[in-house]
């Protein structure tokens, strides 16, 4: 990252080998001693998602364990954090669990679903009743009306539960359709149906015509066997949904009750506007990974939802969408954009509160973002990140900005 001289004096970088444990971290913790280059074994997978943070799949999120540390050095109980990119949720789940009280804006549907799903306050014997009751009417319905599943057949019944979307027909074979459509008619009926479409879209993204590992960025349905370089044979293409539907359901159940065991009554909020525009209430500060420049669009990650759900899209509205790409003028709406959030922030906010930015600034845009803000730059992390599994295993590095109102 190419920094200005006034920029390089706020540039800090751990002064220890030791990794941070984020419980350790209080309000006194030197930033000098963060270190948040975790590597595989001082964090594994099963703790960076745990409980509901994996409820759903979700590319460019932030590790819980990176908010949590900043949580616990800016923030305190009965506080509110801010997050006007909630995405999938993290900070808000996070910010709960210290008692932290949390709002979050989002211009994806899906997102603020998903955010919704992990943060609601359950009944557990109640979702557990209604998440295995679909599960059960779904199976009993499908099968009553089985056929031999086919890839491309001219089964009436198929031919009757594909919808008018092409996406649909295109990505999933006919008994894969028929089985997530019925369980989607039955969701009206039940009273949690936040976690009942999030299983709903969970099982859908498994269940496409695509590549066991390729099911991040897919570009073409998958009709004929393959060689999988997951499982390094070969494989074909789902033609059902029912046991994603199954194993997301004891899933989802198991991670709301780990949840419950640690979740307070804090409050938790999540808003589906464009934070350019939201009237936000007033927070004592914001945790946040804005959208990368040109990288990812957000809507067409989660297609597959939007168009069983009949969700908004919102798409035309997003910053910095993949689609967009990362021209010099694409770079200077996104810095624009940014600014324009964290503007409408900073008027919500008490003077000397603080914004965690945690960014990948590969295109060195946030120096002109925080000088459009006119906030304090107080300090600039810099984090080695690995990414440890998949097809996408790779690392780079991010940034964490701390900036603070004047």
């Amino acid at each position: 990252m190419a920094l200005t001289h006034e920029e390089q004096r706020v540039v800090l970088y751990a002064t220890s080998n030791e990794p941070t444990i984020p419980s350790s971290v209080t309000s006194e913790t030197p930033l000098s001693e963060l270190n948040m280059n975790w590597r595989e074994h001082d964090l594994p997978e099963r703790e960076r998602t745990k409980h509901v943070h994996r409820l759903h799949p979700y590319l460019g999120k932030f590790i819980p364990q990176l908010v949590e540390i900043f949580l616990r050095k800016y923030f305190g109980p009965g506080q509110t954090v801010l997050d006007p990119f909630s995405g999938s949720g993290t900070t808000l789940v996070q910010a709960n669990e210290l008692g932290i009280n949390a709002i979050g804006y989002d211009i994806s549907a899906f997102n603020v679903l998903l955010a919704r799903a992990k943060t609601k306050h359950y009944d557990l014997k109640n979702a557990r009743r209604e998440i295995l009751d679909i599960l059960d009417k779904t199976r009993q319905a499908t099968e009553s009306n089985a056929f031999q599943p086919t890839l491309w057949g001219t089964d009436e019944k198929a031919e009757k539960v594909i919808s008018n979307s092409e996406y649909l027909e295109r990505w999933f074979a006919p008994q894969t359709l028929e089985e997530l459509l019925t369980y989607c008619s039955l969701i009206p009926s039940y009273q949690d149906q936040e976690v009942l479409k999030v299983i709903l879209s969970r099982s859908a993204r498994s269940a496409r015509l695509t590549t066991h590992f390729d099911l991040d960025f897919p570009k073409a349905p998958q009709t004929e066997p393959y060689w999988c370089y997951k499982h390094s044979r070969m494989c074909v293409p789902t033609t059902t949904a029912y046991q994603f539907l199954k194993r997301y359901s004891i899933d989802t159940i198991q991670r709301l009750e780990e949840f419950a065991a640690q979740r307070t009554d804090a409050i938790v909020v999540v808003h589906h506007e464009d934070s350019r525009k939201a009237n936000i209430p007033k927070v004592d500060g914001v945790i946040t990974s804005p959208p990368y420049v040109g990288l990812i669009d957000y809507h067409e990650q989660h297609r597959y939802a939007y168009e069983l759900l009949g969700l908004q899209d919102c798409s035309g509205s997003e910053i910095g969408a993949a689609k967009q790409g990362s021209s010099q003028k694409a770079q200077r709406e996104y810095q624009e954009s940014i600014a324009q959030v964290f503007r409408r922030v900073c008027e919500s906010m008490p003077s000397g509160g603080h914004l965690i930015v945690v960014a990948g600034d590969r295109h060195d845009l946030y120096g002109e973002i925080a000088r459009l803000c006119e906030v304090e730059v107080e300090a600039v992390l810099n984090r080695h990140v690995n990414r440890r599994t998949g097809r996408r295993s790779s690392e780079f590095y991010e940034s964490v900005f701390i900036w603070r109102k004047s």
